[in-house]
């Protein structure tokens, strides 16, 4: 007796893609090559929620999450793969329930570790495409690379406060992300969510475009993105689209590429940890020693907005927002050793270099921020 069909549909899958069944570019052969179809998706955050949710609802078979992060209250005004209930688990478990509860006859496989180079390729090995919800510059570079090694397309999307992009790299005869972003930017240049914002309804905009694009490479139907690159404003609502060409010195993917493994992206993209410089910045561990001492404790100066400051605060700090810092320089004894404080320690940077054009001296900003501070002497402290 002849085993059955695995991508055969059952008479409840029938009824649950009957939407899908009636469309001719679908059907029930396309509807077996989503079930036969294997997706990756790479961050169960702002992006990867809606892309997740959509590939699941579309019958996708294998769909796998890679995130070593837990859920935060932070989250939950733009990452719908979970909810209150789900505060203090891992993403990739809070993906599960989710994702297994919309649509049960999905296998979902959770990847509970951070992506690097070290795992990529073996991850990549078992998926037909994947989606990068990665909201990072060493993370983006790895899945290109892993991409192009592996012979796997994926789908790009990005998100910064009212903007999205959505691409497809590393194709078939297509571009890959370094065609375009040959270089990354230097980090100190590049804000991340905690410190720039994002509205919330973004990354379902563009994570669902995301979704949409890895459906149609499963399907083989329409264009996809591949060599175009598109742009979403939030604010204007409006749509442009860029050209991207392969480019033939491209180390990944050119005819005479000269990456052929894996890298150190931390180090490719100037992340690694280094020491602080101990005349622009103070660690938290050394700050607590400076507040203990029997000296003259330094000045904090707590650059956030209103509304930060309200979440938590350092005690003894003088709230001056770095927005209308300029202004209120006068309220900063020219006496004191200055500390500069923000949320992870890149406005009180900026603070800090103000206040030495300014002439005060010595300022130094608080390295990792009032983040770093809670981490390190106050884990009552909440944080966001």
């Amino acid at each position: 007796m002849s085993s059955p069909d695995p991508s055969a549909l059952s008479p409840p899958e029938l009824i649950r893609y009957a939407r899908h069944l009636i469309l001719p570019e679908v059907g029930a052969e396309g509807q077996r090559r989503l079930k036969a179809g294997r997706a990756l998706v790479v961050g169960a955050g702002g992006l990867g929620s809606p892309a997740a949710l959509y590939l699941a609802a579309a019958g996708v078979g294998q769909i796998g999450v890679v995130d070593a992060d837990r859920v935060e209250l932070s989250n939950l005004h733009r990452q719908i793969l979970h909810g209150t209930g789900a505060l203090g688990r891992p993403k990739t478990e809070s993906a599960a329930t989710r994702l297994s509860d919309l649509n049960p006859e999905v296998d979902v496989r959770p990847h509970e570790e951070r992506l690097e180079a070290s795992n990529a390729l073996r991850i990549f090995r078992d998926y037909d495409v994947i989606l990068d919800g990665s909201d990072n510059f060493p993370t983006r570079y790895l899945v290109n690379d892993a991409a192009v090694l592996s012979g796997k397309p994926y789908v790009y999307g990005s998100i910064f406060r009212f903007d999205g992009q959505v691409s497809v790299f590393a194709a078939a005869g297509g571009p890959c992300y370094r065609c375009l972003f040959a270089e990354p930017p230097a980090p100190e240049l590049v804000p991340n969510c905690a410190e720039a914002g994002v509205l919330g309804v973004l990354p379902g905009i563009i994570g669902s475009l995301q979704a949409l694009e890895a459906l149609k490479l499963l399907l083989g139907i329409g264009d996809s993105l591949a060599g175009r690159l598109l742009l979403f404003d939030g604010l204007r609502l409006q749509v442009r689209e860029l050209r991207v060409k392969r480019d033939p010195g491209c180390p990944v993917c050119g005819p005479a590429a000269t990456i052929r493994e894996l890298i150190d992206y931390e180090a490719f993209c100037g992340m690694h940890a280094v020491a602080p410089d101990a005349r622009a910045e103070i660690t938290a561990d050394e700050l607590g020693k400076a507040l203990g001492a029997d000296r003259a404790a330094p000045l904090l100066v707590d650059v956030r907005e209103p509304w930060e400051w309200e979440i938590a605060h350092i005690s003894g700090s003088v709230h001056i927002p770095l927005s209308s810092f300029g202004d209120r320089l006068s309220e900063i004894d020219p006496k004191r050793e200055v500390v500069t404080v923000c949320h992870r320690g890149m406005r009180s940077r900026n603070a800090r270099d103000l206040l030495v054009a300014a002439g005060y001296a010595p300022v130094r900003s608080l390295t990792g921020g009032i983040d770093a501070w809670a981490e390190a002497h106050d884990p009552r402290m909440m944080r966001y």
